[in-house]
């Protein structure tokens, strides 16, 4: 058996598989809310209290490998502590109390490994597909032409960060615009702007808002993978939540707790995706990350 973890921005996660090559089946799937990035600033780093949530779920995580007895495993960390100054003392944090050995990779290492996530599980795949992967700190684009990356970019408006750092939704939208602007320019410079793309998100914030169009009661990943979204019913959806309190928000079906301020930022960023790229529908993995690191095992 193998397994991957992923430090995410807002999110930690486990994945044990005893898949053959090629193949990723899932044994062992935990999740935690820790919000690694919250109140993390340029300055002073990651928070104390956001460090001890996340290494006590790691060292869960953990025991957890000791007991299914899983020796081989990746464990891989991203925007949050490529930004955090204060990450070498939460590597040793981690390796001196959870006994893991946490790497940070880069923001293109990571969207080569979610685009190999994503695509496992795609049907039928597109001749043409830009990946986005909404974490905590960053979001990640993948222009994917006939299965290969051509074009990826990392740009830090991952939720949380959306969610603290900009003062207004129209400071947000203005944020995201831009750097999808930047995107879309790229791909200019680079002739693809013939293709028709389509979108496929990964990560919590899609997953969640494929749960709640569905209305599940319990998540399920086999009606959640190639699940579609269109941008109308994101637009409702905003509207709805705009009106709802953080509480109210996470009491609908399908909501995962600790989301209810996030989830308005990530809409935003799918909306600006779907105007800027002309496509009203948006196609749900729930593999990505995880997935990919136990694939390039």
């Amino acid at each position: 058996m193998q397994a991957a973890i992923d430090v995410g921005s807002n999110t930690v996660r486990l994945l044990i598989s005893s898949g053959a090559q090629g193949q990723c089946t899932t044994d062992l799937y935990l999740r935690r809310v820790t919000r690694l990035s919250g109140g993390l600033t340029d300055t002073a780093g990651l928070t104390v209290a956001s460090m001890q949530r996340t290494l006590e779920a790691l060292k869960y995580f953990q025991s957890t490998l000791e007991e299914r007895q899983v020796k081989n495993y990746r464990a891989v960390a991203t925007e949050a502590l490529r930004r955090a100054m204060n990450r070498q003392q939460f590597l040793d944090l981690v390796s001196a109390e959870a006994g893991l050995n946490l790497e940070i990779i880069s923001g293109e290492e990571e969207a080569q490994l979610t685009t190999a996530g994503v695509l496992s599980v795609i049907s039928p795949l597109p001749q043409a597909a830009i990946i986005i992967d909404i974490g905590g700190g960053s979001t990640e684009l993948i222009c994917v032409i006939d299965g290969r990356t051509v074009c990826q970019k990392s740009y830090p408006l991952g939720v949380v960060r959306l969610c603290e750092e900009s003062a207004s939704a129209a400071a947000r939208q203005e944020l995201i615009a831009k750097a999808f602007d930047d995107f879309y320019c790229l791909l200019k410079a680079q002739q693809l702007l013939s293709y028709s793309f389509q979108l496929i998100g990964t990560a919590g914030t899609v997953t969640t808002l494929a749960a709640i169009h569905l209305e599940l009661e319990v998540y399920a990943v086999d009606k959640i993978n190639n699940h579609s979204i269109s941008a109308n019913w994101l637009k409702d959806l905003k509207i709805k939540l705009e009106s709802l309190s953080i509480a109210e928000r996470e009491a609908l079906q399908g909501m995962e707790a600790g989301r209810g301020d996030l989830i308005i930022p990530g809409i935003e960023i799918l909306l600006c995706l779907s105007q800027k790229f002309s496509q009203n529908d948006l196609k749900i993995s729930d593999s990505g990350l995880l997935e990919g690191i136990l694939l390039n095992l």
